[in-house]
């Protein structure tokens, strides 16, 4: 059976937006294939009783400048978004019916969507914004959002958020490999480890 790994992340999610640069790069080097797996974080935090540590200002402003850390040691660009938290509801949307009606553009939407955030330091809870950032990627973002109100597409994303928490996920990015969890774009090494003993 070949080798993969869950990779379950939110776009608002700025260590899911450090893993998600590095999870190519890992599948390439372990012959492992990546299920991504789209989650409201904010309903896991709902469910579990779990909240961003930038809830907490001194642990929020440790945490931001470990992740920049973390950007240069990846070589890849990384911004605080003054606009966080960005509410992701419906762009985890976008995200969960692309996968499901045009799984060939999910890639795209989600660099998309999280070099807006993460690195252009967009404002995508501006319903505008959010239009332009999809126009310029390639977007219909009236059908994109018409996409997003599909009662299927809704439904899909509270059942798999669902299932994160059930298998016991509680923030983002988390991955599996072979039922067993890992939590934290900082634990990539140890999902190699898994990938590849």
């Amino acid at each position: 059976m070949a080798k993969s790994f869950e990779f379950w992340f939110d776009v608002g999610s700025p260590a899911s937006y450090l893993a998600w640069t590095q999870v190519a790069q890992l599948a390439a080097d372990t012959g492992a294939e990546v299920a991504y797996r789209p989650m409201l974080l904010g309903g896991v935090f709902q469910s579990t009783g779990n909240k961003s540590p930038m809830e907490v200002p001194v642990k929020g402003s440790y945490v931001m400048a470990d992740l920049m850390r973390y950007g240069k040691r990846y070589g890849v660009p990384f911004n605080h978004n003054p606009h966080f938290p960005i509410n992701t509801l419906t762009l985890m949307r976008g995200a969960m019916g692309l996968q499901l009606r045009e799984p060939a553009r999910f890639m795209a939407y989600t660099n998309a969507v999280f070099r807006a955030i993460w690195v252009d330091q967009k404002n995508l809870n501006d319903p505008q914004v959010v239009g332009a950032v999809l126009h310029a990627a390639g977007f219909d973002s009236q059908e994109l959002l018409a996409l997003t109100q599909e009662p299927e597409v809704k439904e899909r994303l509270k059942a798999v958020t669902q299932e994160a928490v059930g298998k016991g996920v509680f923030g983002a990015p988390t991955f599996f490999v072979a039922g067993q969890m890992y939590w934290g774009q900082d634990r990539l090494e140890f999902v190699k480890e898994a990938l590849t003993s």
